[in-house]
């Protein structure tokens, strides 16, 4: 199982409504996230937008890959986009993984 963690920054005075956002995520993007291969998906922020994302799976690039085919993705990246500032494309394409520093399994 590959573990993965991201960040993301939310524009200023947007995090609220990202956080309601994601306090309600639709139901079909739920299903997909978990048919793709997304298990254990979470996101926290920090006040001032920061956004962490982790998940694990077993291959991060073919999840990706999977549900960049869904529609229920594109419809849903396309309402979080302008949500973020400095992210060129799509949000789930600015998902960049950073390095494993420790486990403590």
């Amino acid at each position: 199982m590959q573990r993965v963690c991201f960040i993301l920054k939310v524009r200023p005075g947007r995090l609220a409504e990202y956080r309601e956002r994601h306090a309600r995520v639709w139901p079909e993007m739920r299903e997909a996230l978990t048919a793709t291969g997304w298990h254990n998906y979470s996101l926290f922020s920090t006040d001032e937008g920061m956004v962490v994302g982790y998940l694990e799976t077993d291959d991060f690039e073919a999840a990706r890959e999977a549900m960049a085919r869904t529609d229920v993705n594109a419809r849903w990246q396309a309402e979080m986009a302008p949500f973020f500032e400095n992210l060129p494309g799509r949000p789930d394409e600015g998902m960049v993984p950073l390095a494993e520093l420790f486990h403590l399994p």
